[in-house]
């Protein structure tokens, strides 16, 4: 708080100075236009005109001080009231407070460009505190996720630890232990993908290639899942080629099909299509099964969120945080509409 007044105090003596120069400055250049203009023989200043010229220099001199003193002050306390409450709300978005938030006054209104920094300034601190709060989400759902699997293993190694087990019971807590081994191998991995993709800004290794081939044998990739619940395929995918990526884009169409056989119910129905328009490529993936609540649905792109916040389901909300960053690396767009006959993925790309 001193430092801030030492400086205040500072830029209130600096106004001043200018002030006085400015005056001083004013008051010589008139007096020499008239010195000039008097030897030139352009004017005639009497005598006694010419030593109060000089006389009125002198006055105009000695008393510019505390005029541009005055001139600061009023200057510091009245219209550069809003610049300071600016500069302090700016300290405390940096300090942390992304709460702050700077208020325009009717009097600055009539300065547009007051305004539009007032308004820079808001959105900026809106944009800071809604980026903390999803870091502050991430690290929470992040710390979740891979606490739940580190529990698992670490209780059934200590059953299998102490003995005085069956042989099934052995091979069920090994089962176990497996399976939480593996799920943050590929939590891990999902993790570094997403990092990966994250950071890349420029989409490299692009060729032509069959997309509906492709979409197929994302489809046999994960019939160990589909098949245990007995799912219905209903593919309208004709032969469409596209440009892209072919490795990144395997990956959208697995985390999407993946999604759509968690949440399908046993015995559950998945639709897969391709609609090919002017210039781009719509890829739609249906599976019936409960509807995602409205206010979840902007939220599902958000890495490791899950719509489902008991996180009883499989999965660790990585999956369709990778599937938007690859889909805007290629210049598309990704959708999602759910509704109470089931939730429709849609995911649109350029030629």
């Amino acid at each position: 708080m001193k430092k801030k007044k030492t400086t205040a105090w500072g830029m209130l003596f600096l106004f001043a100075a200018v002030v006085f120069i400015a005056l001083w400055a004013h008051m010589a250049i008139a007096a020499s236009a008239l010195f000039v203009l008097n030897q030139l023989g352009i004017i005639t200043l009497p005598a006694a005109v010419v030593e109060d010229v000089r006389s009125l220099i002198f006055i105009v001199a000695t008393i510019s001080v505390p005029i541009g003193v005055l001139v600061a002050f009023l200057f510091s306390k009245v219209p550069l009231k809003p610049i300071r409450e600016l500069i302090t709300s700016m300290d405390a978005l940096a300090s942390g407070d992304f709460h702050t938030r700077v208020s325009v006054g009717p009097i600055m209104k009539k300065y547009p460009a007051f305004v539009e920094v007032s308004e820079s300034f808001n959105k900026m601190a809106e944009h800071l505190e809604s980026t903390e709060m999803l870091r502050s989400d991430f690290i929470n759902n992040l710390s979740h996720e891979f606490k739940t699997p580190i529990v698992s293993i670490a209780g059934f190694a200590k059953l299998l630890r102490r003995g005085n087990l069956t042989p099934e019971q052995q091979q069920e807590y090994l089962a176990i232990i497996e399976e939480e081994s593996l799920r943050l191998s590929y939590m891990a991995t999902n993790v570094l993908n997403l990092t990966k993709v994250e950071n890349q800004t420029i989409l490299t290794d692009v060729s032509e290639y069959n997309l509906s081939e492709q979409l197929r044998s994302c489809i046999l990739l994960l019939e160990n899942k589909w098949s245990k619940k007995d799912l219905e395929f209903n593919l309208r995918l004709d032969e469409h080629r596209i440009h892209a990526n072919e490795e990144l884009m395997k990956q959208v169409w697995i985390n999407l099909i993946e999604n759509a056989v968690k949440f399908s119910p046993q015995e559950g129905l998945i639709e897969v299509s391709i609609t090919e328009m002017n210039r781009a490529v719509c890829v739609t993936i249906h599976n019936t099964g409960d509807p995602i609540p409205t206010d979840r649905q902007a939220k599902i792109w958000n890495k490791f969120y899950q719509a489902d916040e008991s996180h009883a389901t499989e999965g660790n909300g990585v999956g369709l945080a990778i599937v938007k960053r690859i889909v805007e690396l290629h210049g598309g767009k990704t959708a999602v509409k759910s509704t109470k006959t089931g939730t429709t993925f849609t995911v649109t790309l350029p030629k």
